[in-house]
């Protein structure tokens, strides 16, 4: 009996590869210390346990440089090597420091946040939920199978509802936090319905044994297997803020603190077009022809309703800065969406997955600077309009022309070289595959959003109504604003780097 049992408990072990999974891994592990640390720290002493968080996410991005020199995967089944739930890939590394770095700019922000609220949010909680919530997104794109996507997606989504209301006493922040939730869990429920119909017709949940055994479906089970493919996407559509999955977003961001919907808009998308780019061309190539059209129908609706979202917002309504940053992040969402959608009509799909990528690495970027400055403003003016912003550059020059070229970068207008280059890539990207009318869609959606976009930068330049106070910057602030807009300038000055960086071998 021992001789039987000793090759089946050895077939039981996996070998873990500690290096590859080490940055969620360290993520994860510093949001318990935080959480620890809160318990014995006097609240003079709280602010330590921020420093501790960014300390944490900027070790945790820096594990990224020793999985530079090759492909590792861990968590393998025994004696096939190739099919295995985590992979280290340069796709998993670029989207890995996209989350951490994203998440580590949050937390600048969120250095002052917390002082400024003065106790009204809990510190210990604050962290802990934070890098909790980054370890799930910088395991997503590590994931290759479908119940660690599933899995990722929840922890990266679950301490985010908590995030959003955890202003004590905010009527606003309950109300997000609850259409957030609802909303999302009714997206989960519908994707875990989506991965049993496809487990039920593929009898596995690993991507790479799914796209084999996905195009011998039994005739019978075909429309369970496309059903299952249509639902599947949807909690990954919704995390993207997709159209009509967008409803939550302008009042989420508003109700939660401003480093949270900062976060949101970046990472959060980093979560929802990842999930959708490893179930569509690692899980289903073969189904292209359902899932390609319904990606471009939904890049054409969503560039299109945000930017119309963003046009109706009113400079002297409260909140109207953060708003407009909300409803042109879901139209940001649209052209992430276009080589997704490509990569289903097209011969290279890496080609087109690497602009996805190559946009989003810029957009991370500039719309982490523009809420920065929004954050920054927000300290003096409450109410937080675009109306607030008039003649900023009167007392803060660096300030103003910062958010000015953060602006540009979003409208595609030079001297935003980045963003006039990441949006000709996703042009390319929709030409290339055939999709002519979505390459239309887009340019009249990018010409709309000049409008408001040049309209708040041309009100930062404006004479400025009354007295003005300057705007003292905090050192963590400042940190956030230099690292955004170094970033900015320098991919402005060799776009094509951002390209081959995100495209190189990415699966």
């Amino acid at each position: 009996m021992s001789a039987l049992a000793q090759p089946l408990a050895a077939s039981a072990v996996q070998s873990v590869d500690w290096l590859a999974i080490a940055p969620p891994t360290l993520t994860a592990v510093v949001a318990l210390a935080a959480l620890v640390t809160d318990l014995f720290v006097p609240q003079a002493r709280k602010p330590v346990l921020g420093w501790l968080s960014v300390a944490g996410l900027a070790a945790a991005g820096l594990l990224l440089l020793p999985l530079l020199d090759g492909d590792r995967a861990t968590f393998c089944l025994t004696g096939q090597p190739d099919v295995c739930s985590y992979r280290a890939d340069h796709f998993t590394l670029v989207i890995q420091f996209l989350v951490l770095g994203g998440a580590l700019l949050a937390a600048l922000l969120s250095v002052t946040a917390l002082k400024d609220a003065r106790g009204g949010l809990p510190e210990g909680e604050y962290w802990f939920l934070l890098l909790s919530s980054a370890a799930g997104a910088a395991l997503m794109p590590a994931a290759r199978d479908l119940a660690t996507l599933v899995v990722a997606l929840e922890v990266a989504s679950l301490p985010a509802f908590a995030l959003v209301g955890l202003r004590h006493g905010d009527r606003r922040s309950s109300d997000a936090a609850l259409k957030f939730f609802l909303s999302s869990v009714t997206a989960t429920a519908v994707t875990l319905l989506g991965v049993s119909f496809v487990y039920a017709t593929t009898g596995t949940l690993y991507l790479t044994q799914i796209a084999e055994r996905v195009q011998h479906v039994d005739g019978r089970l075909l429309t369970l297997a496309q059903t299952g493919v249509v639902l599947t996407l949807v909690g990954f559509a919704f995390k993207l803020a997709a159209v009509p999955f967008h409803f939550w977003v302008p009042d989420t961001y508003v109700g939660a603190p401003l480093p949270i919907a900062a976060y949101l808009s970046v990472v959060g998308k980093a979560v929802g077009f990842t999930g959708l780019i490893l179930v569509t061309v690692v899980a289903l190539p073969s189904y292209a022809d359902v899932w390609g059209p319904a990606l471009a129908a939904l890049a054409a609706l969503t560039m299109t309703v945000g930017n119309v979202g963003a046009l109706r917002q009113q400079a002297t309504r409260a909140y109207s800065a953060v708003r407009l940053l909300a409803w042109s992040s879901v139209s940001q969402a649209g052209y992430l969406l276009v080589p997704i959608a490509a990569a289903g009509y097209t011969k290279d799909p890496q080609k087109a997955i690497g602009s996805t990528v190559a946009y989003a690495l810029m957009y991370a970027a500039v719309n982490l600077g523009a809420f920065a400055v929004a954050a920054l403003v927000g300290r003096t003016r409450e109410r937080n309009r675009v109306a607030d912003y008039r003649g900023l550059y009167a007392t803060n020059p660096l300030t103003a022309l910062l958010l000015a070229f953060f602006l540009l970068c979003l409208a595609g207008l030079p001297p935003g070289v980045i963003g006039l280059f990441a949006k000709v890539t996703v042009f390319s990207a929709a030409v290339d595959a055939g999709l002519g009318w979505l390459a239309v869609v887009m340019a009249v959606n990018v010409v709309i959003a000049l409008y408001y976009y040049l309209q708040w930068t041309a009100l930062l330049f404006r004479a400025p109504e009354g007295e003005r106070a300057g705007h003292r910057v905090p050192a963590p602030l400042t940190a956030a604003l230099t690292l955004t807009g170094v970033l900015g300038v320098a991919l402005s000055g060799a776009p094509q780097l951002v390209l081959r960086f995100a495209s190189h071998g990415l699966f």
